[in-house]
């Protein structure tokens, strides 16, 4: 095959970085206080709680419509025009369901706004209001944004964002002002949320790191500072019999094998090291979001283990609320989805899981076009790309509904690209255990 003007040059920067639709991140390791005790930990206490995550709250004010808007809309799968919607429906869900308090998994807003964030602290107000206790942790899209934006016609202009300070101050209801302790170094913070059940809400933004004028900081990691205070919480917890779960915003466990290697921002920076160092002092729960996916994974780590529940976005087909009760230290897990149940009677379900695919397509066939891919190639390769993640995101997925992929309809260049890649249609076509929407668990 004769080779296409500067094809050396992408072929290395293919097999150096090791992904094909995005780019090479670096790590760098702390020095984790391990426990050293191989005993179990204390028993759960029995309660029942609900889950979301990334809400991305947006106020259609800020503009709905024009080219900058739509650029926005369709280089993503969120679902921006009714996420208010979405979360007035998921509160009325969580009202009547029982439970004794809610965790979110941080991305409150589409990108910081202040006036976004206003709207999402006013919402969860009305679960305090229901005698519900709510407790959030940011995402990368939460602070310090310099991509906070109202959209005019082609053009975009800065709205107010928040500080560390006014994100605290926001969400003081929510976390902050009941914390038995916070870090000094992030919004960490500890709260009790029922008798003997301690919830780490670990802060791995890097909005300290933002920049005005670039794109904010997608992966996550904490620093040596709060590593160690993260280690003398769970030291105190040890001491004081305290069962403790993690809510953070940046995975700890891979979800699909690969996923590390393609998406290593969605995962806390050196994360089997991390996810060792919580499981050593017998946190067996972390609840993440950030990757918008329905996915529950364990990882085992020298007799002791910590199971990674990964809840979706809110603003993304399924558009899922996990409902969870421990009971005799069993954890029960129930999912519901409302992104068939808002608007009863109408093609929403429908169309909002054509546009998660279809955003993602457009994804993948933007940077397949960066390598040079055929355009007719592109079609098959993106609608492959777009099964998989649409899998992905519903959680549960079964290899056996996994459409067929004719590679004879290929170009050689084309079939080269999707051998480099096929770890990534492979790996998330696998459902790694346990099950992701409904199932149970033992924590012993």
């Amino acid at each position: 095959m004769k080779q296409l003007p500067g094809m050396k040059i992408i072929l290395i920067t293919a097999i150096i970085c090791g992904v094909l639709f995005f780019g090479c991140t670096g790590k760098s390791a702390l020095n984790y206080d391990f426990n050293p005790e191989t005993k179990k930990g204390p028993v759960y206490p029995d309660t029942f709680f609900a889950v979301i995550s990334d809400v991305h709250v947006y106020d259609p004010a800020l503009g709905w419509s024009g080219s900058a808007f739509e650029k926005v809309m369709y280089s993503d799968r969120k679902l921006l025009l009714d996420s208010i919607d979405l979360l007035d429906y998921a509160i009325d869900e969580i009202i009547t369901s029982g439970v004794s308090f809610v965790i979110i998994s941080g991305d409150l807003t589409k990108d910081g706004e202040l006036v976004n964030h206003m709207i999402m602290a006013h919402k969860l107000g009305r679960l305090i209001d229901a005698g519900i206790s709510a407790y959030v942790v940011p995402g990368n899209h939460d602070i310090n944004n310099p991509e906070a934006f109202k959209f005019i016609g082609d053009n975009t202009e800065l709205v107010q964002t928040v500080s560390m300070d006014d994100y605290t101050r926001i969400y003081g209801r929510f976390g902050y002002d009941s914390a038995l302790m916070r870090d000094t170094y992030s919004v960490s913070y500890v709260a009790e949320p029922v008798q003997g059940l301690w919830l780490l809400a670990i802060d791995a933004c890097r909005y300290k790191e933002n920049v005005p004028g670039d794109h904010p900081h997608v992966s996550g990691k904490i620093s040596q500072m709060t590593a160690d205070w993260i280690a003398s919480v769970l030291r105190e917890a040890n001491d004081k019999n305290k069962a403790v779960m993690v809510l953070m915003h940046h995975g700890v466990v891979e979800h699909w094998e690969g996923q590390a290697k393609l998406h290593p921002m969605y995962l806390i920076d050196d994360y089997k090291n991390f996810g060792k160092f919580l499981s050593s002092w017998n946190v067996r729960l972390a609840f993440t979001g950030h990757y918008h996916a329905q996915d529950i994974t364990r990882a085992d780590f020298n007799g002791k283990f910590i199971y990674d529940i990964e809840t979706g976005s809110l603003v993304t087909a399924p558009c899922p609320i996990r409902y969870l009760q421990i009971k005799d230290n069993t954890v029960h897990i129930r999912t519901e989805t409302i992104v068939d149940k808002i608007y009863h009677g109408t093609d929403f379900a429908a169309n909002a899981q054509a546009f998660v695919k279809q955003t993602v397509m457009l994804e993948a066939a933007s940077t397949l076009r960066k390598f040079k891919v055929s355009e007719k190639d592109i079609t098959i390769i993106a609608d492959a790309v777009g099964d998989a993640f649409t899998a992905h995101y519903n959680g549960d997925e079964n290899p056996a509904l996994r459409p067929f992929l004719d590679k004879s309809k290929l170009g050689p260049w084309g079939r080269f690209v999707l051998k480099q890649q096929n770890y990534v249609l492979d790996g998330l076509w696998v459902d790694l255990p346990p099950a992701d929407n409904n199932v149970s668990f033992s924590l012993d």
